[in-house]
């Protein structure tokens, strides 16, 4: 379940990044009325709420739907297996398809307006490239985040192919699609920040910080007094 959350939940929080980008850049002087807190708690309440409710609705139509016997069976804990209804897959597919579509959507938007600001702009083009630049990773790392709903389909192909390989193909490709997205993306965003690069070159390189000689000076004072 919680795999589940975190994987829906990050690209509705790349296209809540990428539109408060856009309010940066073409609507300035609203930005401080647009970009509050509550309304970022609100934010947060609603891709919770919009991330829960497949995971949830699959969960009660297998209640309904599965006979008691089910629930106390040994399964594998692989969606397929555990939510076995069709209805259930037709609906994770439409619901994928719509979410992914209005997500692309909004980060292609964004992205459009900014270059056209950008293409407008004579002063300030600094933070308009730099908005740019963070909406295009946005869409990078959503093209990462798609491979989980792509990679269900391929992964079984290969476990039927290569049965005996089931574990290592499931390792890998939770490797692939949950562990190395998230690592990058706070990789990417560190390096973009020229204090954090700073840093992590220094100590990534291995290189110490360079000792200071400090020598003792002796002062006129001391001189006099003795």
């Amino acid at each position: 379940m919680t795999a589940v959350l975190t994987t829906r939940s990050t690209p509705l929080i790349l296209a809540g990044m990428a539109v408060e980008r856009y309010i940066s850049i073409c609507f300035p002087l609203h930005y401080s009325q647009m970009c509050t807190v509550p309304r970022t708690l609100l934010l947060i309440c609603v891709i919770l709420i919009l991330t829960a409710t497949p995971p949830i609705s699959d969960l009660l139509i297998t209640i309904v739907n599965e006979p008691l016997s089910f629930f106390h069976t040994t399964i594998f804990c692989d969606h397929p297996l555990l939510f076995r209804q069709r209805s259930i897959y037709y609906k994770n597919c439409v619901f994928d398809g719509v979410y992914l579509s209005c997500v692309a959507l909004t980060l292609l938007y964004t992205y459009c307006r900014i270059m056209l600001t950008a293409q407008a702009a004579s002063t300030g083009l600094a933070s308009v490239n730099r908005a740019r630049n963070t909406v295009m990773l946005h869409g990078v790392q959503l093209l990462l985040c798609m491979l989980a709903f792509v990679v269900p389909s391929l992964q079984a192909a290969l476990i039927s192919l290569f049965p005996r390989f089931s574990l290592e193909i499931r390792y890998i490709f939770f490797l692939v699609v949950y562990i190395i997205p998230r690592f990058m993306s706070p990789v990417i965003y560190g390096f973009r920040d020229e204090q954090f690069r700073k840093y992590w070159t220094r100590y990534l390189a291995c290189r110490s910080q360079r000792i200071i000689r400090v020598r003792p000076v002796l002062l006129k004072g001391n001189l006099s007094s003795n």
